[in-house]
């Protein structure tokens, strides 16, 4: 799965617990680039470049995106119990 939603996005900032401003500085993009794509529907319109540097910032605090299946594309947190093992 390399896209993801601005539903994901916002579902995945609502488990860490972050705030836009949070995501933006974790990300390294702007905090205007956050809200705009969270306000949107649909698939994330914004570069590929901020669009990898937003995922990968979800993942590493601990995100895993959930592609399609059957009921829509999500997101849950990783297990971090297993991660140690």
């Amino acid at each position: 799965m390399n896209e993801i939603t601005s539903a994901q996005m916002r579902a995945a900032r609502g488990l860490l617990r972050w705030s836009a401003d949070d995501l933006a500085r974790n990300a390294k993009v702007g905090v205007a680039t956050i809200r705009r794509a969270e306000a949107s529907d649909g698939p994330l319109t914004m570069t590929q470049a901020n669009q990898a540097a937003i995922r990968g910032a979800l993942e590493a605090g601990g995100v895993a995106f959930v592609d399609q299946n059957g009921m829509g594309p999500g997101v849950r947190l990783r297990d971090r119990t297993t991660a140690a093992e």
